[in-house]
């Protein structure tokens, strides 16, 4: 019951937002510098906690946090009557009311600037301005550079009465090895190295207990292993949805080469996920996306670290009947000359494996592609049926439903289901073979002219035109996964709009 009323709530409000079609209608924002701050999300005091721990552990030496606290209580009250002000005098607030709120912000903002910068080395135990009212040139420099921001000051009467109501954003997709600040290292997000992880992590300290929370982040959220803990951060009780986008052939931002997740949030005591599809698009239908999204329920105690990505009730019962499977490709593989060469980069729709290194030049002289790698396996009768078994409709799906569909990665083949009696299957061997035969007869060589490489010249595959075997191959693979007609059939047209050319 409370799930539906939260989603109620929030659909009542999407729907208040998607009202305000006409721009005369919104009332210009009085005194904007008070109605929008900016800041850094993660640098500065978020709440009454850290303050506490900050203030207590070393410089409380005369009821600091007392003094501190009714500081505040006097600038929230300020805002108050500040607020009030604007709405009965019509946002015709006095010079000497903003100075006074300002002045009073700013020493609490310089008190807690000082806290902070102690634990960068910076010696503001006495004062942290001169006569002049000046920073000292290193510490000025290092305000400027990392804009502490300090939602325990900004935000204190809402924080006191347990956070926002609603959070929204787009955090900065960066590592931390790409920022030139430390974030607090207590978030528990901040083993992820991640600057967004961290932005969700603080966003829901910020958000109160029955709130709800929306991002567009990157689909590394739903697909990789770091990550984890911030699916366990978000889902902890609340209900999340991630919606899956891909970035080809259109993406949700021009400049952003990546795939993408919205992921929204409702509080719930029982607590269930969502999940959609990897979902593709042209630029011609991108105005009917965010409609014909469709979402399917997935566990919540998972087998691995990735949450499946599924648009269909059918993908949920081929997923059960892949994890009974108690074999994975991996306990199958060994050091040997018995090789399986694929690449680990490129390829939107399709995957390559072959029982050769693929034909490579750089400047006339035969090497190997730095994307190139390899396994080798027990036996090498299981050669070509390990390939024809990868090559695979279902292991496609697979591979979507649980990657991060950009790099294949040793963990997306190695832990791929499989039974032995299919690594041993005549026929699957025998269409394993047909299959590299016909890879072979449809290849051309790829030639490239680069400033750093020269020219350089790859064996390319036309696979679209081995799909006639490929199906073959998920036919025979049926047999050995148990699936119905129905299931063989969802497989073998699974992404096929894409995959053979229809959808660009």
């Amino acid at each position: 019951m409370d799930e539906a009323i939260e989603i109620c709530k929030l659909r009542l409000f999407l729907k208040m937002v998607a009202q305000i079609e006409d721009a005369k209608r919104i009332e210009p924002l009085p005194d904007i510098d008070f109605n929008i701050q900016a800041g850094n999300t993660l640098i500065g005091y978020a709440t009454y906690d850290e303050v506490k721990e900050a203030v207590t552990s070393e410089f409380d030496f005369g009821n600091t946090m007392e003094r501190i606290e009714e500081k505040v209580e006097d600038v929230e009250h300020l805002f108050e009557r500040f607020r009030e002000q604007q709405t009965e005098l019509g946002g015709d607030v006095t010079p000497a009311d903003k100075r006074d709120l300002l002045d009073r912000l700013q020493v609490l903002e310089d008190e807690l600037n000082g806290y902070l910068a102690q634990g960068w080395g910076f010696d503001t135990s006495e004062t942290i301005r001169d006569a002049n009212g000046e920073f000292d040139a290193l510490y000025g420099t290092w305000l400027s550079d990392f804009k502490p921001f300090h939602w325990f000051i900004a935000f204190y009467g809402i924080l006191k009465k347990g956070g926002f109501d609603v959070i929204i954003g787009n955090p900065p997709y960066l590592e931390l090895r790409q920022v030139d600040y430390m974030p607090p290292t207590n978030l528990v997000s901040y083993q992820t190295k991640t600057i967004h992880a961290m932005c969700m992590d603080r966003s829901l300290q910020l958000l109160i207990q029955h709130g709800c929370m929306s991002m567009i982040v990157p689909s590394a959220l739903v697909s990789t292993q770091r990550m984890q803990i911030v699916q366990s951060l978000l889902e902890k009780s609340r209900n999340v949805w991630y919606a899956n986008y891909s970035w080809r052939p259109a993406k949700l931002f021009d400049t952003v080469n990546r795939a993408l997740t919205i992921f929204v949030t409702t509080a719930s005591k029982q607590g269930h996920t969502f999940s959609t599809n990897y979902q593709k698009w042209t630029s011609d239908n991108r105005d009917s996306l965010m409609n014909g999204v469709d979402y399917v329920e997935i566990p919540r105690r998972r087998t691995a670290f990735w949450a499946p990505k599924l648009g269909m009730e059918i993908e949920s019962v081929l997923l059960e009947k892949c994890n009974r499977v108690k074999t994975i490709l991996k306990l199958f593989m060994t050091k040997s000359g018995h090789r399986v060469y694929y690449r680990n980069s490129g390829g939107l729709y399709w995957k390559v494996f072959t029982d050769f290194p693929p034909a490579f030049k750089i400047n006339g002289k035969t090497g190997h592609s730095t994307r190139e790698t390899s396994f080798s396996l027990i036996k090498r009768e299981m050669i070509k049926s390990s390939i024809a078994i990868l090559s695979s409709n279902f292991f496609w799906w697979w591979y979507t439903v649980t990657s991060d569909c950009r790099s294949l990665n040793p963990y997306d083949v190695q832990n791929f289901p499989v039974h032995e009696s299919a690594l041993n299957d005549p026929e699957l061997i025998e269409l394993g073979e047909m299959y590299l035969q016909d890879l072979q007869r449809n290849s051309t060589m790829l030639v490239r002219i680069q400033k750093q490489t020269g020219r350089t010249e790859t064996q390319s595959f036309k696979i679209q035109k081995s799909k006639h075997i490929i199906d073959e191959i998920d036919r025979v693979l049926a047999k050995h996964y148990d699936f119905t007609d129905e299931e063989l059939d969802f497989i073998i047209n699974y992404d096929i709009k894409y995959r053979m050319g229809l959808g660009n």
